[in-house]
């Protein structure tokens, strides 16, 4: 019988996702992007550009920096303040916790954003919770950006062969022995290169999604 992790995903859900590292890079890239920006706000107890009286200083710029980890190199802007104020314990953090952080985002991807969800990846993150209302609105944005991500064309990357293929476990939910379907989507480049494109459990709703999102990146290219 296949165990689940404390975050919902089978061993071998996890085993398919890994796999592919480039596969999961864009979702923890754009998490990590997220949060750091969202450090910024509550840093300077403002959004940019908003006028506020809390507000305790302003947006400067950028500044670029790389981070190493198992699914490939992130490249991330870090948020900078004109009186330099602003410093972030992320890097560090998400290096010594990095397995629960990627587990935790392979879990959003699979189950959908919640508020919980993001609470949790971000008290990890930054060892402190953010308000209400940030973690609201941080969890509406990655929401939009990962179904963006699911429904992007494929169209910079030719695929001479696609293969659909399911993978059932037997798995304890509820105090019950159930089969769980992963659907698992591949693409084979020219150079042979073997690809995921999308990853869906419960497969009776999962078949539906991902032949969707492929007949819409198809007609977007």
């Amino acid at each position: 019988m296949a165990q689940r992790t404390r975050t919902g995903i089978t061993a071998a859900t996890q085993s398919v996702l890994t796999d592919d590292p480039d596969f999961l890079r864009f979702i923890v890239e754009r998490v990590v992007q997220a949060v750091l920006e969202t450090e910024m706000t509550t840093h300077l107890h403002a959004e940019p550009y908003e006028r506020s009286a809390e507000r305790r200083g302003y947006r400067n710029g950028s500044k670029s920096r790389q981070l190493n980890t198992r699914v490939g190199t992130l490249d991330l802007q870090v948020p900078q303040d004109r009186d330099a104020t602003f410093s972030t314990q992320l890097f560090a953090r998400y290096q010594r916790n990095e397995k629960a952080l990627v587990l935790a985002l392979m879990e959003m991807y699979l189950e959908g954003v919640s508020t919980r969800k993001v609470r949790e990846i971000t008290e990890v993150l930054c060892g402190t919770s953010f308000s209400k209302s940030l973690v609201s609105e941080l969890a509406g944005q990655l929401d939009a950006e990962l179904d963006a991500w699911r429904h992007r064309p494929l169209t910079e990357t030719t695929y001479p062969y696609l293969s659909v293929d399911a993978r059932y476990e037997h798995v304890r939910q509820d105090g019950r022995i159930v089969s769980q379907g992963v659907l698992i989507v591949a693409g084979v480049r020219a150079d042979g290169h073997r690809e995921i494109l999308a990853v869906a459990s419960r497969i009776a709703r999962a078949r539906q999604r991902t032949i969707t999102s492929l007949q819409i990146s198809r007609r977007a290219s």
